[in-house]
C-alpha cells in the first residue's frame, strides 16, 4: 500500500457508495460527480489497495472479497468522522440524511404508518428508504452500510446485531367472515385437523411457527398452504375454507373474523435490530427511541 498520506476521504466515500449501489453512474449521480471522476477515484483506490476491488459485469460492479472486507471498516471510519462534525445536541428538525429501514410485511402494516408519520413531522429533512426484509442477506446489508434498522422477529435477527424488543404480539385464529366455524367453540384437537394457511415471509415451505407447540401436545397441524405475505392472507382465507393464526395487530379486517377457541398459542416478540457500529450514532439513537416510544402499550 502507498500509505496513509494517499488516502482521500472522497475515495472512501466512493468505495462505500460502490458497495451500496454497484453501479458507477448511480454513484456519480448520488455524489454529484461525473462518472469519469468516480472512475478516477476507483483507479486510485485500486492502486492504494493493490486490488481490483470491483469487477464490471454488464452494468454492475461486483466487489472483490477485499472490497467487501474493507466496506465495514470504511463505513465505521466515515461514521466516526460524521460524528465529529455533528452538533453536541441532536436536532431532528435540522438533520439532513438518508435512513434505510428493512421491514417485514407485518411491520410495514402494523408499525410503519404511525412511525413514519412521526418521523415526517419531527424530522422533515430526513429521507427514508423502506425495503423488504431479507433474512438470508441481513448481515451483509448491515455490514456494507446498506441498512440502518430492521423491524423483524427475534429468530430472523442474527446474534451479531443489537436488538430491542418493541412489543409482544399474539396470534389469533381467523377464518373467512362466511365460514361455518363462526360462533363455535373450537378445541385445539379440532383446529389441528382443520386445513390451515401459514404466512412464511422468509422461507417458502409448509412449516409454521406454532408447529412445535402443537407437537408438544401430540398433534400435527394440517397445513395445506403457505403465503409470503400477511397482506394477502385475508383475501385468500375469505375465498377458501382455510383458517390461519394471524397477528392481532393486523385485525380487524373486513374479510375475516376471529374464531372462538379454548386456548391461546404462545405469544411472540417484535424487535428492532441495528449494527453495533451505529449504537452511538445520534440519528440512530433518536430513531430507535422514537420507535420504542411509539410502540409502548402495543403488547397483547
Amino acid at each position: 500500500m502507498n500509505g496513509l498520506n494517499h488516502v482521500d476521504l472522497k475515495q472512501l466515500r466512493v468505495l462505500e457508495n460502490l458497495l451500496q449501489e454497484r453501479n458507477l453512474s448511480r454513484v456519480a449521480s448520488k455524489m454529484n460527480l461525473t462518472q469519469q471522476a468516480i472512475s478516477e477515484h476507483l483507479r486510485k483506490l485500486r492502486s492504494l489497495f493493490d486490488d481490483r476491488l470491483f469487477i464490471r459485469q454488464g452494468n454492475t460492479m461486483v466487489p472483490t472479497p477485499l472490497a467487501i472486507e474493507l466496506g465495514e471498516n470504511v463505513s465505521h471510519i466515515l461514521l466516526d468522522i460524521e460524528k465529529l462534525l455533528e452538533p453536541s445536541t441532536f436536532n431532528p428538525l435540522r438533520y439532513h440524511g438518508v435512513f434505510t429501514i428493512s421491514a417485514t410485511d407485518y411491520a410495514i402494516q402494523s408499525i410503519l404508518p404511525q412511525f413514519l408519520h412521526a418521523l415526517r413531522k419531527e424530522a422533515p429533512n430526513l429521507k427514508i428508504i423502506i425495503r423488504d426484509f431479507e433474512s438470508n442477506n441481513v448481515c451483509h446489508l448491515f455490514s456494507s452500510g446498506e441498512l440502518d434498522l430492521a423491524l423483524t422477529f427475534p429468530e430472523f435477527a442474527p446474534d451479531s446485531l443489537m436488538t430491542s424488543t418493541l412489543f409482544i404480539e399474539q396470534h389469533i385464529l381467523i377464518a373467512g367472515i362466511n365460514s361455518p366455524l363462526r360462533n363455535r367453540m373450537l378445541s385445539i384437537d379440532e383446529i389441528a385437523e382443520l386445513p390451515q394457511l401459514i404466512i412464511s415471509p422468509s422461507r417458502a415451505n409448509l412449516k409454521g411457527s406454532h408447529d412445535d407447540w402443537f407437537a408438544e401436545k401430540g398433534l400435527k397441524r394440517n397445513i395445506v398452504m403457505s403465503l409470503p405475505s400477511f397482506s394477502a392472507a385475508p383475501d385468500i382465507i375469505f375465498a377458501t375454507d382455510l383458517v390461519a393464526f394471524y397477528p392481532s395487530w393486523l385485525l380487524p379486517n373486513t374479510k375475516v373474523e376471529p374464531l372462538v377457541t379454548d386456548f391461546c398459542p404462545p405469544k411472540f416478540e417484535v424487535v428492532a435490530a441495528w449494527h453495533p457500529r451505529t449504537n452511538n450514532s445520534s440519528i440512530h439513537q433518536w430513531v430507535i427511541e422514537k420507535l420504542k416510544n411509539l410502540t409502548k402499550g402495543m403488547d397483547h
